[in-house]
């Protein structure tokens, strides 16, 4: 199907379509943001340049600063109701940029590489148009702007402590996503994006020299076991039925090549989407890691830090999400897909209050914008932020708006 085709087959919503009116804005506002990236919890000039624009559309109810550099601004419907929050982020991440497009980032060593400049600009087409219009919304829709989602403990818990979903009774949210091709949008009910954690491992041996070993503790040694242990974890620890991963990402020892290693680094990342294996997995891993050290007469420190939980997609949102986007878009371009491994601090929002998170396919090779999330050459195809930006005004629409077809909701719940 044609990109062309799904902007086309909106439903009858009469102010759907104005997005596109403001799309070449939305590509303004997306490409600024490239071109002066901030990275987690520094992002103070991304939160002004956003609240900037909510103001210039006339949205008055905005609160800055919360959890940090956040903005929450609420756009008060004509009549009482639910009300609906939508959430995009907008850090950027400490990578260089390998790009040759016009808009490529100004700053060295900092690069919008995961889509955060498209959802910020996406969410803003949607303010522009539902403010414009907020006297047909029973009930009212949060903007949540949020920083720090790359770093955690991230930007969703202290915009949370700040009061960011009082009175909310749904959060939506989306990420626009490579992986996935142009015109398609993959949601899942339950399990969606893994819990992510760190792992921080440090190995002490004794040093020595390389022609006698045997007056040594080979710090580089016992830690190749340590990793080679740590892979049965997951074969033999965890039900074959549910999900793990045991990732061991960095390795450092030794300062020459004679030179036993003293000490040796290891440091990694765990995913999982049940917490009871979640707890499993830290257990069994800080128990081989000390029982492999002291095999080899070695000391070990052991840095276990959970990161974000894992994303849960409320069955009957999601349900309601999907009729939506059937009668929203043509059939086909909606797919359910696998959980993914990747982690997401939208969880947090999730765990308060009823909502769904699902992917917009952002993905055109033919624009070289098929390259992976956090690659020094990730782009997308800016189409995506018409795509992405209808799916959040249609679902307020079925939310709030009277003349939206309950028959929808009523099945949702069924």
């Amino acid at each position: 199907m044609t990109v062309n085709a799904i902007e086309k087959a909106a439903v009858e919503i009469p102010w759907m379509n104005e997005l596109e009116s403001i799309y070449d804005s939305m590509v303004e506002w997306r490409r600024y943001l490239h071109q002066y990236p901030e990275l987690s919890y520094e992002e103070s000039k991304t939160s002004a340049f956003i609240e900037d624009k909510l103001k210039s559309f006339g949205i008055t109810d905005i609160r800055t600063n919360v959890g940090g550099f956040g903005i929450v601004a609420v756009i008060h419907g004509g009549k009482p109701g639910k009300t609906v929050a939508l959430r995009a982020d907008f850090d950027a991440l400490p990578i260089d940029e390998e790009t040759d497009v016009p808009y490529k980032s100004k700053v060295p060593g900092v690069m919008h590489a995961c889509g955060h400049d498209g959802h910020t600009a996406t969410l803003l087409g949607v303010a522009k148009v539902l403010y414009h219009h907020r006297k047909e919304l029973a009930g009212n829709v949060v903007l949540i702007h949020q920083p720090a989602e790359e770093n955690p403990p991230g930007g969703a818990q202290a915009m949370i402590k700040d009061g960011c979903l009082e009175g909310v009774d749904v959060v939506l949210g989306t990420h626009l996503w490579s992986a996935l091709p142009i015109g398609t949008i993959g949601y899942h009910k339950g399990y969606f994006m893994a819990a992510s954690d760190y792992i921080n491992i440090k190995i002490q041996g004794k040093g020595g020299h390389g022609s006698a070993p045997q007056y040594s503790i080979d710090a580089v040694a016992v830690a190749s076991q340590v990793v080679n242990q740590l892979q049965l974890i997951v074969s033999r620890e965890v039900d074959p039925q549910k999900a793990a991963v045991v990732t061991i990402g960095k390795f450092q020892a030794g300062v020459a090549h004679n030179v036993i290693a003293d000490t040796a680094f290891l440091e990694g990342t765990v995913r999982t989407f049940d917490e009871t294996v979640r707890q499993k997995v830290k257990t069994e891993l800080t128990n081989i890691v000390e029982k492999v050290c002291s095999a080899f007469h070695a000391e070990a420190t052991v840095e276990y830090r959970f990161g974000y939980p894992a994303v849960y997609n409320h069955e009957k949102e999601t349900a309601l999400f999907k009729k939506t986007m059937d009668r929203t878009f043509e059939d086909k371009t909606i797919v359910e897909i696998a959980p993914q491994m990747g982690g997401e601090d939208f969880s947090y929002y999730l765990k308060e209050v009823p909502g769904t998170f699902w992917f917009t396919g952002a993905g055109n090779p033919d624009l070289e914008a098929d390259y992976p999330h956090h690659h020094p050459k990730f782009n997308f195809d800016e189409r995506v932020m018409l795509i992405a930006g209808k799916a959040f005004l249609s679902m307020v629409h079925q939310y709030l708006c009277s003349s939206g077809d309950k028959r929808l909701t009523e099945e949702s719940n069924g």
